[in-house]
């Protein structure tokens, strides 16, 4: 028996897959013909992530088609979860909002740890290090390893 709604999540996590290597990222992402490297190219980590995408949704659906019917349990909505996929929502609007102001960054230092406070983290302390710790690691190496500009704020700019 099918578990219907993983095989559904599935075939459209594939579909948006599809559509996001075939049509989203050529046409909506440009890049230079002088990039020597590709990993450094701007088109190669969302064709990765996309086809990473595409696994997802092939393997959700080939686990919906073997699983068994009697282990499908009905989906109850945890207290306040919509409250925090609403908050969730704003989340992701300030985040893009704040990044001409704050610098990239910055504003994902606070994304992440207001992330972790939303989800309710079971490591709080864990999740505030790693949150101030690894957009500085990713500008360390994309600015001065890479090359390439990473967008700064207004009020603190990094070196």
């Amino acid at each position: 028996m099918l578990k219907n709604s993983d095989f559904v999540t599935g075939l459209v996590t594939l579909m948006l897959s599809l559509f996001l290597y075939f049509v989203a990222i050529p046409f909506g992402v440009t890049s230079p013909s002088n990039v020597n490297n590709i990993v450094l190219s701007p088109v190669f980590w969302p064709q990765v992530l996309s086809a990473l995408l595409g696994l997802t949704g092939i393997g959700l659906m080939f686990s919906a088609r073997n699983a068994v019917k009697d282990d499908v349990t009905e989906f109850v909505a945890t207290e306040g979860s919509y409250k925090r996929i609403a908050l969730l929502a704003i989340l992701m609007i300030a985040y893009i909002a704040a990044i001409p102001k704050l610098g990239l960054v910055w504003t994902s230092m606070i994304a992440f740890v207001a992330l972790a406070v939303l989800i309710k983290s079971a490591h709080p302390i864990t999740a505030v290090i790693t949150g101030i710790i690894i957009p500085l690691v990713l500008y360390l190496f994309f600015a001065h390893v890479a090359g390439m500009a990473i967008p700064q704020g207004d009020f603190v700019r990094l070196p």
